[in-house]
Parts: C-alpha cells; structure tokens; sequence
C-alpha cells in the first residue's frame, strides 16, 4: 500500500471519530494502556534492535537515552494512556455561545482537527502520546518516526492497531512502514489527506519541513532555553533551579542551554555554580568572565548562545543588566522558555513584558514548561509558532471550533 493510500484509508476512517462517545473512547484507551503492560516483553525486544543501531551510528548518551523503553519507561506510557483517558474531552464543547439582534444563536463548538501528520526523532515515547492524544481529541493520524527507533515505533503501533481493531478502529491511526527520508517530503505535501503536520525533532528537520511543505505546519522547534539569575536572587535557589534545568534531563527541550548572570552577583554565584556543574560532568562554556573563576570553562561563542546542546553543555555569559540579559534572549531565543531568578518585581514584570517566547518562568526551573506540568495533562509537544498554538499542545489545542448558527426563518436584507 502507498504511502498515499494509507493517508487515504486514516482520512477514511477517522471521520468515525466525531460520531463515538468519550466513554467509547475512555474505553479504547484503557485497552491500549493494558495492551502496552501485556506487550512489554515484544516491545522491549523490538526496542533493543534500535539501540544496537544507534550505538552503531556513534549517538551521543543522551540522545540514546531518548531512545531507550525500561521497564519504568513502558510502564509509564502506559499510565499516561490512562491519564489522558480521564480528561476533558473538548471535542463538543461549546466554546462560545451569543445570540445576535435579529435572533440568530451562535455557537462556536470544539471539531478535531482532521488528520494529523506526526514526524519526529528519536523518543519512541512520542509514538504512544501522540496516538492517545490525537485519538481522544477526535483525529486520524499518521506517524512518521526517526530511522532509530524504527523498530521500536512498528512495534507501538502494532500494539495499537490490535486495540483498535477490536472496536473498527484499525485505520485511524497508522505509521509510514519505512525509513526512506523521501516519504518526509511526501508527507508534507499531502494537503488532500493532511490537514496539518506537527514536526518533532533538531533544527535540520524542522528547518527542511518547511521548506517543502504545503500543508500547513506547528513548529516544535528547538528549545535554547535560557534562564537570568538577577542581581537579587536568592544563590540557593537559582543553584537548584540552574541545576535542575541542565543536568535532570539533558536530552529534552526544555532542559537549560544558556545560562545569564548579572555581574553584581557573580562573585557569589559563579564559584558556586561551577562546582555544581563540573561536579555534575557539565561541560561549560563561558564567557571571559566566567573563565576567570574557572580554567576548566572553555571559551563561548555565538553559535554556542545559538545552540540547543541537549547534553552536559552549557552556555553561561555574564551580564552588565537586565537590558543586556533581554537583548541576549531576543537574539538567541528560539521561543520556547526563558526564565528568571529574582527578588525584585519591577526587574520580573520587566522581564515578562519584554519576552514573547511559549513560557516565561519566575523562580523556577525551565523544565516546567510540560504540558503534564502545567495542568494540561499529556501533550503533543510545545509549538514555538503562534498559530494555532503557542507552547505546550494538549487535547484542546488539537481541535479548532466551527460555527453553529440556529434561526427561525430569518433571512438577510
């Protein structure tokens, strides 16, 4: 079958979706999450042939990392599954409801989007969250996995179509059963059977998906997340939240990549926080400054400041102010988190005002921007692009909304 035709039979099939009860799919998902327990044994072995082929293209350990489905890893998509089955399904809602002069109502009610082009890299985890999301809120899916968790992905989505099965349902969602980078630019190309695509991976892919694509794209981009230790933050503080943004999950997008500090404040912090990093196995690259505490930080530069590492590395320059540490996030940022440590309201509210990325964080760590974090449940991943969602994409930011407007014989003059 080609990879047209499978786009074909989702668009086909998904249009069900709109028509079946959220019970009906609370049901399906926790039949997924107790297939995904019963396989874990098949999903494990399919996940070691992907980790033999990433160790052999000399992948970096936190990018294995990504790669790799534990016990824990396995259990905990399938817990997830069950959490997204307990929340709020949007599609129905009515989102706005007014009744016009001449007697009109109006509603705008919550559609699924369509069809969903998925294509990431790497976290076979993706897999699992973007079906049960993409299911819940209504859509068809089409998955496009990176060539190192193939096996791991064909095996997920084995699981799932078996589930799916059971109910009709075996269509809806479905995988390019192929490696071949050509079917990325087919994908994106789709606009007869694709209603949008959503890229998840590095800054090549991203950058090449929308120089081909046609249908319409939501940018996951990179995530050069920064984080401001101002002149009154409290160390202790800014030292847990530093480290907690580099060093739990480097490999993730929220993670820390560029670290700025006022200069009033260096002497006390920089001794401090370097020997948390070095003794943390992170690689720092500074600026002169930060050098001069350390001979172990080696010189940054501007591609550096640009760079989402996802490793040990970490950018750290110090600042002359405030002004200066905004005009260093407005050049590097890539919209997705910036965050500030401070005491001060006026240096947060400016902070705030002056940054327009998917998450402004004060007095905490940059790995709050998760949609599980932030109340939303599980998500699809965080858009750095404004339309139609701007960071992290939940069940409600997978559906659009429709007029429904009801009248009594009017007519228009």
């Amino acid at each position: 079958m080609s990879l047209k035709e499978i786009g074909q039979r989702i668009k086909s099939t998904s249009q069900i979706l709109s028509t079946i009860t959220t019970i009906q799919k609370q049901t399906v998902l926790n039949d997924l999450a107790n297939a995904i327990i019963n396989n874990n044994t098949s999903i494990k072995s399919a996940n070691e042939k992907a980790l033999v082929i990433a160790k052999s293209k000399g992948l970096s350990s936190a990018m294995i990392d990504r790669l790799q489905l534990t016990d824990d890893r396995i259990q905990s998509m399938a817990v997830s599954v069950k959490e997204v089955a307990t929340l709020h399904d949007p599609v129905g809602e009515i989102a706005e409801e007014y009744t016009r002069p001449n007697g009109l109502q109006v509603q705008r009610r919550r559609i699924p989007l369509g069809v969903i082009g998925v294509i990431y890299e790497s976290r076979p985890n993706v897999t699992i969250e973007a079906a049960s999301l993409c299911f819940f809120a209504g859509n068809g899916l089409l998955l496009r996995g990176g060539s190192e968790a193939f096996h791991s992905n064909m095996e997920l989505v084995r699981v799932m179509r078996t589930v799916l099965k059971t109910y009709n349902l075996e269509g809806v969602i479905d995988i390019v059963p192929s490696t071949d980078r050509a079917n990325i630019d087919e994908m994106a190309k789709m606009n007869d059977v694709l209603d949008v695509i959503i890229p998840r991976g590095g800054e090549g892919l991203i950058r090449h998906i929308y120089s081909v694509a046609t249908v319409p794209v939501i940018a996951h981009y990179k995530g050069n997340c920064h984080v401001y230790v101002d002149k009154t933050a409290n160390i202790n503080k800014a030292i847990a939240i530093v480290m907690n943004g580099k060093v739990q999950r480097p490999g993730v997008c929220n993670s820390l990549e560029t670290l700025l500090i006022h200069k009033s404040i260096s002497n006390k912090f920089l001794p401090r926080i370097i020997d948390k990093l070095v003794a943390a196995k992170v690689e720092i690259r500074g600026c002169d400054v930060t050098q001069s505490y350390s001979d172990i930080v080696v010189p940054a530069t501007n591609d550096d400041y640009d760079t989402e590492f996802l490793e040990l590395i970490l950018s750290v320059k110090v600042i002359d102010s405030l002004d200066d540490a905004i005009s260093h996030i407005q050049q590097f940022t890539s919209d997705h988190t910036e965050a500030i440590i401070s005491q001060d309201q006026i240096s947060i509210d400016t902070f705030i005002q002056s940054l327009d990325s998917s998450a402004i964080i004060v007095n905490a760590s940059t790995r709050f921007n998760d949609g599980g974090e932030l109340g939303l449940g599980a998500e699809i991943g965080i858009s750095t692009t404004k339309l139609h969602s701007f960071g992290p994409m939940g069940l409600r930011e997978l559906t659009t909304t429709k007029f429904v407007v009801t009248g009594n014989g009017q007519v228009r003059e």
